[in-house]
């Protein structure tokens, strides 16, 4: 399952405390690495500000649940995806099937 994660930084407080907030953060991305099951296809930051979005390919919730588990300086919204072209070729199939049902 193809899953597409967001996330945005949460209020830090004071600007002090946001800045030691956003060092330890930085600190614990850098040690961090992917477990094997869950393979990032396309991994971006939203320039200008401290969020981002992840295209993962995992079979396990409980792993991406995991990753986003890791970084509570963050919200993040894990949502399953599909690619476009099957979207469609359902979504044509339902549009078919709703207009072969009869009228009352």
């Amino acid at each position: 399952m193809k899953y597409m994660i967001s996330w945005f930084e949460r209020p830090q407080g004071s600007p002090a405390e946001y800045e030691n907030a956003q060092k330890r953060i930085l600190e614990v991305f850098t040690q961090w690495t992917a477990p094997a099951n869950l393979k990032i296809e396309l991994f971006v930051v939203r320039v200008g500000e401290w969020g981002g979005h992840m295209l993962v390919d995992c079979d396990d919730p409980l792993i991406v649940h995991k990753a986003c588990s890791t970084f509570p300086a963050f919200e993040f919204q894990a949502r399953p995806v599909i690619p476009v072209e099957d979207a469609v070729r359902v979504e044509l199939e339902a549009i078919a099937w709703r207009d072969g049902l009869p009228r009352k």
